[in-house]
């Protein structure tokens, strides 16, 4: 059985900051497709809910997961964090056996 991705606070906080900050109240879509150096890929962009999305929200703001990508996505934790190297929205993922060095590819 899937479980729903889980969404961090603060992911959904930075959601907002993005929001105020463009003027937009886009939601983040984060999808997996085949491709990337190890099998799989994170598609991670702003978008707006399609009829048969996952629609995860909290104070607002909402994270959309679509049916393809969500078995791919069960018991995952989407976060947001700030490195030396940048600040982005990260994927916990217990369902990828194996990852790349750049954090959006992995295998299952």
């Amino acid at each position: 059985m899937n479980v729903p991705p889980h969404v961090t606070d603060r992911a959904f906080a930075r959601l907002a900051e993005i929001a105020e900050l463009t003027g937009q109240a886009k939601s983040l879509r984060v999808a997996v497709e085949g491709g990337g150096c190890s099998g799989f890929q994170y598609d991670i962009k702003l978008d707006d809910p399609a009829a048969d999305d996952l629609v995860l929200e909290k104070n607002g703001q909402k994270v959309l997961v679509d049916q393809v990508s969500l078995p791919f996505l069960s018991n995952a934790v989407i976060d947001f964090t700030e490195e030396l190297i940048g600040a982005r929205f990260v994927i916990e993922n217990p369902n990828a056996t194996a990852s790349c060095g750049c954090g959006t590819s992995f295998s299952i």
